[in-house]
C-alpha cells in the first residue's frame, strides 16, 4: 500500500492551498483517510479525517471552519482544501489511512505516506 501526497507549498497568510493524497495497492473499503501535521520540534497532530464509506468527517478545532476534507472514492483519493491559512499552519502534512475507530488517534492508522511541506508566511 502506498499513499502519495501532493499539493504542498508556500502561501501567504489568508491564502489557500489544496493537498491531495492518492492511495494505491489495495481497495480501501470502509477505511478512514486522514491528515496529520508536524511542525519542527513539535509532536504530530491530527488535522482532519474522512470515512470512505459514508463521508463522515472529523476536524481538529484549530482548523475547523477553515479546512475542508473530501474524498474521491473512484480514485482512492482524499483532498484537503486549506483556506484562511495562518502562519501556525506551517508544518509537514502527512496522509494516513486505516481501519480506524477513533479518527483522531494516529496509532490507529495502518498506512502512512511521506509528508508534504506547507509553509505559510505572515
Amino acid at each position: 500500500v502506498q499513499l502519495q501526497a501532493s499539493g504542498g507549498g508556500l502561501a501567504q497568510a489568508g491564502g489557500s492551498l489544496r493537498l491531495s493524497c492518492a492511495a494505491s495497492g489495495r481497495t480501501f473499503g470502509n477505511y478512514v483517510m486522514g491528515w496529520f501535521r508536524q511542525a519542527p520540534g513539535k509532536e504530530r497532530l491530527f488535522v482532519a479525517a474522512i470515512r470512505r464509506s459514508d463521508g463522515n468527517t472529523v476536524y481538529a478545532n484549530s482548523v475547523k471552519g477553515r479546512f475542508t476534507i473530501s474524498r474521491d472514492n473512484a480514485k482512492n483519493a482524499v483532498h484537503l482544501q486549506m483556506d484562511s491559512l495562518k502562519p501556525e499552519d506551517t508544518a509537514v502534512y502527512v496522509c494516513a489511512a486505516g481501519s480506524v475507530k477513533h479518527m483522531v488517534v494516529s496509532a490507529q492508522y495502518d498506512y502512512w505516506g511521506r509528508g508534504t511541506q506547507v509553509t505559510v508566511s505572515s
